[in-house]
């Protein structure tokens, strides 16, 4: 057992190792060949883009306004605006909250101070930005749905890819969280097309949890700049994902290194 425990780690650290870090993709993108650069900051504004809009939505709370709000962070990522970032100034999912936050807070000022000076001149009061902590609790919370959401997009596509039935079961659970194993069969039936008793469908349903659960570790351990095992729970426990994660993490990495 302790052999191939020590197996799985090394397996954890080893795929984690060869996860480019966020970091190390920010520095790409801002400067190399201009082929590498642009495929940077693709993969960078397709990876984050969700994330940015679903907070600039959430603080502004206008389709419109965060549109704005996100084509101008990706101008100035592709204008080259964010080369000057390290990770030595903190991690970066805080570095891109911050980012944002300057960008929503010049939003708002702009919008405001156009509107008080049509009514009121030059003479307008200057408006009071919003406050910084409430938006970075926006921001955690846009960050946890987008994995979430990216986890559901993966396990999806895994689906057509492998015909395990995962995604439509999950779904089908979530679609209807009361429903007890023998009426959960009679729904997975009628949608897969095909006979399903109780027993199998409290198996596929716990397979199904279990696939979410490695999808979602996954694009957690992604995400971080240095993705080890206590880092990747922490960040964990901040995203208050934990719960869906657990047994996938120590499946994965074995027990904390401060297990006795």
């Amino acid at each position: 057992m302790p052999h191939t425990e020590l197996v799985v780690m090394e397996s954890w650290d080893d795929r984690l190792s060869r996860i480019p870090t966020q970091w190390s993709m920010v520095q790409r993108a801002h400067g190399g060949q201009q082929t590498e650069v642009g495929d940077a900051q693709r993969k960078l504004l397709e990876r984050y883009g969700g994330a940015v809009r679903r907070y600039a939505l959430a603080a502004l709370r206008n389709e419109e306004a965060a549109d704005d709000v996100f084509q101008e962070f990706a101008l100035r990522f592709v204008r080259g605006d964010f080369q000057t970032a390290s990770p030595d100034k903190g991690r970066f999912r805080s570095f891109l909250k911050t980012t944002v936050y300057h960008l929503i807070v010049d939003h708002q000022r702009k919008k405001k101070r156009g509107a008080r000076e049509a009514q009121m001149g030059d003479d307008a009061p200057e408006p009071v930005a919003p406050d910084e902590e409430s938006l970075g609790d926006l921001f955690n919370e846009s960050w946890r749905d987008d994995l979430l959401a990216r986890t559901w997009v993966k396990l999806q596509a895994a689906e057509g890819e492998t015909g395990k039935p995962y995604y439509t079961v999950l779904r089908c659970r979530v679609e209807h969280p009361e429903a007890r194993s023998p009426e959960l069969a009679e729904l997975l039936s009628e949608r897969l097309s095909k006979p399903m008793k109780a027993g199998a469908a409290r198996v596929v349903l716990h397979r199904a949890r279990e696939a979410f659960a490695d999808l979602l570790l996954d694009e957690v351990a992604h995400s971080l700049d240095e993705a080890d095992r206590d880092r990747v729970e922490q960040e964990l426990i901040d995203l208050n994902l934990l719960e869906y994660c657990r047994p996938a993490l120590e499946k994965k990495a074995g027990p904390p290194t401060d297990a006795t």
